[in-house]
Order: structure tokens, then sequence, then C-alpha cells
């Protein structure tokens, strides 16, 4: 835990201690870590998968993920291949 906090701190420049889960994959796409702090102290959650490979997001180096798009990603759903449909924004309603 204290290594992946002087990473989020020293390496990403953001705030260990911010109201944000932080999430670190290995290598070989088989481990993720998350991490987070809660009032008084650091959390750790741990998940390996036995055959499969975590679809991790393309693209930036620090994503920014929503709650939902978190739970896609622990449940293996590359997250770049999902499109919503666009924003429609209308005047009125007729």
């Amino acid at each position: 835990m204290n290594g992946l906090s002087a990473l989020v701190e020293q390496s990403l420049g953001l705030d260990p201690f911010a109201q944000a889960v932080y999430v670190f994959r290995n290598r070989r796409a088989d481990r993720i870590k998350l991490l987070g702090w809660d009032r008084n102290g650091y959390w750790l959650f741990l998940k390996r998968l036995e055959a499969d490979r975590f679809a991790w997001p393309r693209g930036a180096a620090v994503a920014t993920l929503s709650v939902e798009q978190l739970h896609w990603l622990l449940d293996g759903i590359d997250i770049s291949a999902v499109q919503r449909h666009p924003p429609r924004h209308y005047q009125r309603a007729v």
C-alpha cells in the first residue's frame, strides 16, 4: 500500500488521500489493485483472474472512470468498445 500511495503522489502527481479510488494493473493484465483512503487508513482490493485478462482503457496514461465504468472493468467489459447514445438537447418538447 505504501508503494502504491507513493506512485499516486510522485508519479501521477495526485493526492493519495483524496476521495478517489486508484486502480493499478500488472503487465500481464491478470491482476488489478484498487487503492483508496478512508478517513484513518488505506484499504486495498486485489482481484486476480485465473484464465482471462482485464480490458484496460486505451489512450491516456491516467484515465478517469465513473463508478459504472469501474464495475465494467472489473467484470471484463472493454470500456473503449462501449458507446453511449449521443446527448440530445432540445429547446421544447413538441
